[in-house]
């Protein structure tokens, strides 16, 4: 058998009992055929084009891991209508410099994830936008749009609920077929 796929994900919430990581973590005990590593984004300074001289650490570790993976997946909240400050931050910095971005090519995905009753439709539609932009193929269906997060999980963080289970499981092997398309369509980037 061949080695697993390897997904970056970029979780937008910060929190450290985020709904948006308990579902990452829900999707890749669900997909067992691809291995999920969440990148960290907490700690990356905001882009600035003049630190691109002598880059921050963070930011080549950024650069590095998404390199490395196979695919991306973004699990994101909607904050004020739109994604968070920190997934824009996390795509500007991986995607220089010039000429140099790492995302290109990426399978990529977008799970939107909210305690609301919307859905976070905004943020995972403005994400989409960028995604364009970078080169990212992302994938169109099933769409993830997970609303009443709060109630999907026990106090230890575990999912209880069987139907979100489903969707979930469904969504990862689409994922997984989505990522082997593309890489045997497209070459992926290699870091600078």
């Amino acid at each position: 058998m061949s080695q697993p796929r390897t997904v970056a994900v970029v979780v937008g919430s910060l929190r450290k009992d985020s709904v948006n990581r308990k579902v990452a973590d829900a999707l890749a005990t669900l997909t067992p055929n691809l291995m999920f590593n969440i990148v960290e984004i907490g700690d990356l300074p905001f882009f600035d084009q003049d630190l691109e001289a002598n880059p921050p650490a963070q930011w080549v570790r950024l650069r590095h891991a998404i390199a490395a993976a196979d695919a991306v997946l973004f699990v994101t909240p909607e904050y004020n209508r739109g994604m968070p400050a920190v997934i824009k931050n996390a795509i500007d910095v991986a995607s220089r410099p010039y000429g140099h971005s790492v995302w290109n090519g990426k399978p990529g995905a977008v799970i939107s994830v909210t305690i609301g009753s919307q859905g976070a439709i905004l943020a995972n539609q403005q994400l989409r936008q960028s995604l364009i932009f970078l080169n990212v193929p992302t994938l169109a269906q099933p769409e993830a749009y997970i609303s009443g997060a709060l109630g999907l999980f026990d106090d230890k963080g575990a999912l209880i609920s069987d139907s979100t289970a489903g969707f979930l499981s469904a969504f990862g092997q689409a994922f997984s077929a989505w990522i082997e398309r593309i890489i045997a369509d497209v070459p992926t980037a290699k870091v600078a």
